[in-house]
């Protein structure tokens, strides 16, 4: 039968319709198979690697090509380098993929800022772990930062303390060159000489005594001390002073206390606190110190009615070289270091200082320090009682 040349054009058409539908039917299923059977690979984390990451006391992150973290050490998660699955520093996040592109290792350091916290210095290496991860090993260096920061101004003010008495020396050195044919002005600046030497001497003297504290070396060879003569020595080491002001010092509280410690550090503390507090209070004035056992522990308290601290100044008395008054501190003679001393002996002792003040009311210290367990308390009530028995007969 013969069939027009429209109809065989419309056959063939659709002969061909239905050829190519199933040529893309096959593709699809084929497509759908090989999916299913050849899965697309993850990235994974070397089984090493993870086992070193778990114990890893620094903060290490591993990230893959999609800036996912893969994994990261316990640190890393205590510092904040992770918020969720993903880098919480932007800088480090930059740096990851400047690594992966070009396989370089790269070194930066980092200030990282939390939200109530205070911000972080951090150091960051990073580089390629196989060819789709990326390593980052990241130091704190905080700690570092700040006692670098501590070390530059603690030398830039011993320099500047330093100059105003070797300034002062050498400038009543040459009055006393030129007033050679004047035995009154020769006696006068020669005083002064004596005065600005004593303070250069005290300065050195605090310097060297801070500088053996902020070593955190633990106690060598801790004995007991006499609280009672602790008080005394630094009672009498402002005597002078306190007698040129007419100031009472004033001892009262409870006698025969021990702590166990340095002596010479305890008696440095108690003494620059007495000496804080003749320096700082008026003419015709009292300092009480007194002391008393609390909780295990042995309390000092230095009472005196001077000038008192401002409320905004109180936080910042114990750093060193501070003034409430810098003005005050020529006449006062004070070098800024005495509580920073009494700070820090506290500290090396396992103990603590506090204070109270009013501003032009006074100001209270008080240096508390653990109490040598009383053992042999018993015993010593016994003798005692033999004693009162032997002095009654």
């Amino acid at each position: 039968m013969a069939v027009d040349p429209t109809t065989q054009a419309f056959l063939a058409a659709l002969i061909g319709a239905i050829v190519a539908g199933g040529a893309v039917l096959a593709w699809h299923v084929s497509d759908r198979q090989q999916r299913q059977t050849t899965p697309i690979e993850e990235p994974v984390v070397p089984p090493g690697v993870a086992t070193v990451l778990s114990v890893l006391r620094s903060s290490a992150v591993v990230v893959d090509d999609n800036d996912v973290v893969l994994k990261a050490s316990a640190p890393a998660y205590a510092l904040g380098l992770v918020r969720g699955t993903a880098l919480a520093s932007d800088d480090l996040a930059d740096l990851v993929r400047q690594v992966r592109r070009d396989g370089q290792i790269r070194e930066i350091e980092i200030q990282m800022s939390r939200s109530g916290m205070p911000s972080r210095h951090v150091t960051a290496r990073v580089a390629p772990l196989g060819s789709r991860l990326v390593l980052a090993l990241v130091e704190d260096r905080t700690r570092e930062r700040r006692v670098e920061a501590v070390r530059r101004d603690f030398v830039a003010n011993v320099s500047h303390e330093l100059k105003t008495p070797v300034g002062a020396i050498r400038l009543l050195a040459e009055a006393v060159h030129d007033a050679a044919e004047d035995p009154e002005a020769v006696k006068r600046f020669a005083g002064r000489m004596l005065l600005e030497s004593d303070r250069l001497s005290r300065l050195v003297q605090q310097v060297i005594e801070l500088s053996r504290l902020q070593g955190d070396d633990p106690l060598e060879a801790p004995m007991p001390v006499s609280v009672d003569d602790v008080i005394a020595v630094a009672v009498d080491t402002s005597a002078i002073d306190a007698d040129s002001k007419r100031i009472s010092i004033v001892t009262g509280g409870t006698a025969g206390l021990e702590i166990l410690g340095n002596p010479e550090q305890v008696t440095a503390a108690v003494a620059n606190l007495v000496a804080n507090a003749v320096s700082y209070s008026g003419c015709d004035s009292t300092v009480l110190v007194t002391t008393k056992a609390d909780n295990g522990n042995v309390e000092v308290s230095v009472v005196d009615q001077g000038i008192g601290i401002p409320e905004r100044e109180i936080d910042r008395i114990f750093e060193r070289f501070y003034r409430v008054d810098p003005a005050r501190h020529r006449s006062t003679g004070g070098t800024g270091l005495g509580l920073s001393i009494v700070k820090h002996v506290a500290a090396t002792h396992g103990g603590d200082v506090r204070v109270w003040s009013v501003e032009g009311q006074g100001s209270t210290f008080t240096l508390s320090l653990p109490r040598i367990p009383e053992t042999s308390q018993p015993h010593e009530q016994a003798n005692q009682q033999g004693r009162d028995q032997e002095a009654g007969r």
